[in-house]
């Protein structure tokens, strides 16, 4: 698995990490088994950056990652997880909770520190909140030695100045917005972010299945002109052979600002099939007629969180 630079971290992080929100069931019934055999098989094929949060599965997915790496060497691997989402309306990112909550994290994952912790879904507070009081409380537990490396995660592009702005972070996590039909991340803020030396992560090259083959969701949130290029998007790859989530993963591979690029799965055979594809050369004509395709719903997305935060 090729591997680049996490900003200033130090980290060398390899260009697709494994998602473990599916481990906490968040998108349908998994078993301990698919769970466990899911991580041992990204580990295996170098996918070895872990993203989780306490708030996929409510404590689950931390759970059973902790089972999974219980006899997995702890310097093997790079976890991250995250705080201050815990529900999907509950959120509490005040310095009590910040201490708790990275406790509670190391307990579930059975370990003494934490590689990166991410403030999950910022948009949905105020983000005065962040600055002012929950990344100075990371900042105290980083310095007892729990926690390696602080950031953020979410979804609109204006989150990400503001905040790094007012305050010293090492990485940031967007997702949805760097796949083949919206580019915001990198076209607004990924050059912004490396020039300040910003670990950049991106996840969701699949667009919460959008880019794939599989019955869109009735919870995407993406308007139906983007869902109706989407399905001319994967015929027309279709008719080429090639799934739309291989060149989707591909493509949002490719970009040499963006440090790694996260999915997840709890089916050992997505996980291989992912790695086999970040191996092989991406179709540049197909690339090509799949990008002009969804041209018109270019960057088309959603708001989420507080409108003031879009």
């Amino acid at each position: 698995m090729k591997r680049r630079l996490l900003g200033r971290t130090g980290l060398e992080v390899p260009i697709l990490a494994f998602g473990a929100s599916s481990l906490g069931a968040e998108f349908r019934r998994v078993t301990v088994e698919e769970a466990l055999a899911s991580v041992h098989v990204a580990l295996d094929l170098g996918m070895n950056l872990i993203d989780t949060s306490p708030f996929y599965g409510r404590g689950m997915s931390e759970v059973l990652l902790g089972i999974a790496l219980k006899e997995v060497p702890r310097d093997s691997y790079t976890l991250c997880t995250k705080l201050g989402r815990y529900d999907l309306g509950h959120f509490d990112f005040s310095a009590k909770r910040v201490a708790e909550s990275v406790d509670v994290s190391l307990h579930r994952l059975g370990t003494d520190h934490l590689d990166i912790i991410l403030c999950h879904d910022i948009e949905f507070v105020p983000m005065d909140q962040i600055v002012d009081e929950t990344i100075p409380a990371l900042e105290k537990i980083r310095d007892a030695g729990k926690v390696r490396f602080i950031g953020f995660s979410g979804y609109p592009q204006k989150i990400f100045r503001f905040i790094c702005d007012q305050a010293d972070v090492d990485c940031v996590l967007n997702y949805n917005q760097y796949t083949l039909q919206n580019t915001r991340f990198a076209d607004e803020t990924v050059p912004w972010l490396v020039e300040r030396g910003i670990g950049v992560m991106n996840a969701g090259p699949f667009s919460a299945r959008l880019l794939t083959d599989a019955v869109l969701p009735a919870w995407l949130k993406e308007p139906e002109s983007v869902k109706e290029a989407a399905r001319r998007a994967a015929a027309a790859c279709r008719a080429r052979g090639t799934p739309i989530a291989k060149l989707a993963l591909q493509f949002s591979l490719e970009n040499p600002l963006i440090a790694t690029t996260i999915a997840g799965s709890a089916n050992p055979a997505n996980i291989r099939d992912w790695a086999t594809w970040a191996a092989e050369p991406i179709d540049r004509e197909l690339l090509a007629e799949v990008r002009e395709i969804f041209a018109p719903v270019h960057n088309v997305g959603h708001v989420e969180g507080l409108p003031e935060n879009n």
